[in-house]
């Protein structure tokens, strides 16, 4: 802090906090959590939208030696209580539009002792403004507690597309590991700039890169939620360096229609990550944002995000890969016997590291199933070729197995990217007397345009194998996805197929 007290550390829409002022507000919520009784070890939940305040949770959290438990703002009731409750929270920060939900929560979830109410200086009992906690301790001086790199920094519980949501626990030491290793490949300086428009309870929104640009010395812009437009507008008045983007908010941005007249020259690389990002898509983004690269990336909640990065040198020539690992992160790919299998053969990813977490919270069978003699199983299928490049091919329990034969789903959606009406495109497995299975496809067009099945059927022809080739075609508004951007083919495989 004493060397840039005065640089913008976060701004959002016309506030700004200076490294300096953004010190003081950590060390006085430190101070009022401390008060209310909030120890080390202790859990403090965080269900909001992205602003400020998130932020400085994050720190004072860590500054007493706290948990912090992101949620994430578009789950259930329900599941919210389920998390709050399996987490053991004694604390809640929220805003105003969760506070009846939380109240109608409150006799299930015994362990919750403070609720802390962002937005005005009071709040109604039992609630506590978190401004007017704040300003109970102007002149707070925390001291740091002594945390090691196996403690835990936080909690984040998966989105779920499996089974109920699993609480990953994240130390000190992967957030160490994951925050140098991303200033180090992305050569991130206290001159970057990060927007971040995807939601902070995701390690997306969080940790791409976020919190390594301000451990870099750098600052952060936040969009409360997603905007394609402010966006742009945020990346040309703020000359934003790098930004993360889930599939979804890059088809978004790519759609504006005056997208070309804002001035996106400062960006000099683009997260993207959540799911195999299609070549077109990719090709699109290189000519919209003429001085960045697009790192195509691969990472996951467990491992605090970003395991693979693909390098503006290798942009076009490893198109459709996800890069090589991060400094210290090591993939290998094995086979179901768990043996390594040889460049070019498919098989089942898994990590090895510093970042890779410390298990599931109070979930020890299926701790055991995910980290097997120090690697983490992912559930993903890839390959990596001959110069160590990784290829994220499907999900493990989304590969269409038809007459024996294996279909990877994302071939057959990057086909379908390619046909000039289609947004976006997914395939799932439909259930089939004779083949066991056969490709189904869900398709999104662009706007003012279409295309029949029969269109479909014979563009896919002439680029895939006939067993590859979807039976059926699907169109629909828009495809369900989970917060951190994946599609969720669970909820299309229980569409029925009619007709």
């Amino acid at each position: 802090m004493a060397q840039r007290p005065d640089a913008v550390a976060v701004a959002q829409e016309e506030e700004q906090l200076t490294v300096r002022q953004l010190h003081e507000r950590v060390n006085r919520l430190a101070a009022g959590l401390a008060e209310l009784g909030v120890r080390r070890g202790d859990v403090v939940g965080l269900l909001l939208y992205n602003r400020p305040e998130f932020l400085e949770l994050v720190y004072a959290a860590s500054r007493i030696g706290a948990i912090f438990l992101p949620l994430n703002y578009r789950l259930s009731e329900e599941e919210w209580q389920y998390i709050l409750g399996h987490a053991q929270a004694k604390a809640i920060i929220t805003e105003p539009e969760f506070v009846p939900a939380l109240e109608r929560s409150a006799g299930c979830l015994t362990d919750l002792e403070h609720r802390i109410l962002v937005g005005g200086d009071t709040a109604p009992a039992p609630w506590v403004g978190y401004e007017e906690l704040l300003a109970r301790h102007k002149d707070a001086q925390v001291e740091p507690v002594d945390v090691g790199l196996d403690d835990l920094q936080r909690l984040m519980y998966t989105s779920g597309t499996t089974s109920r949501p699993k609480g990953v626990r994240i130390t000190y030491g992967n957030l160490q590991a994951k925050n140098l290793a991303h200033i180090v490949h992305f050569g991130l300086t206290a001159a970057d700039t990060t927007l971040v428009c995807g939601p902070l309870y995701h390690v997306g929104g969080l940790d791409m890169p976020a919190l390594a640009t301000l451990y870099a010395g750098g600052g952060v812009v936040l969009q409360r939620k997603f905007d394609p437009v402010g966006a742009l507008h945020a990346i040309q008045k703020h000359r934003v360096t790098n930004v993360w983007l889930a599939p979804a908010m890059v088809n978004a941005v790519l759609e504006v229609p005056d997208r070309d007249t804002y001035d996106t020259t400062s960006v000099r690389f683009i997260l993207g990550g959540g799911e195999k990002t299609p070549e077109p898509v990719l090709r699109r983004i290189m000519t919209a944002f003429p001085n960045a690269w697009f790192a195509d990336a691969y990472g996951l909640t467990e491992t605090v995000s970003g395991d693979t990065f693909l390098d503006r040198e290798h942009a076009l020539s490893k198109l459709g890969s996800v890069g090589r690992p991060v400094p210290h992160t090591r993939v290998r790919i094995v086979d179901d016997t768990g043996k390594e299998v040889p460049a070019g053969e498919l098989g089942e990813i898994t990590l090895r590291g510093p970042k890779v977490f410390a298990g599931y919270w109070r979930d020890e069978k299926a701790t055991a199933a995910a980290l097997k003699e120090g690697w983490f199983h992912t559930g993903d299928i890839g390959h990596l070729d001959e110069d160590g490049f990784l290829f994220i091919d499907d999900r493990k329990k989304d590969m269409i197995v038809s007459g024996g034969e294996n279909i990877a789903t994302p071939e057959v959606e990057r086909v379908l990217y390619e046909h000039p009406s289609v947004l976006e495109a997914a395939v799932v497995g439909l259930q089939h007397p004779r083949w066991g299975e056969v490709p189904r496809a869900f398709v999104v067009f662009r706007p003012g345009t279409s295309a029949g099945p029969e269109e479909l059927r014979d563009f896919c022809r002439a680029r895939l194998a006939k067993f590859k080739v979807p039976v059926r075609f699907d169109v629909v508004d828009e495809l369900p996805r989970t917060p951190s951007g994946k599609v969720l083919k669970r909820t299309l495989r229980d569409i029925p197929a009619e007709g």
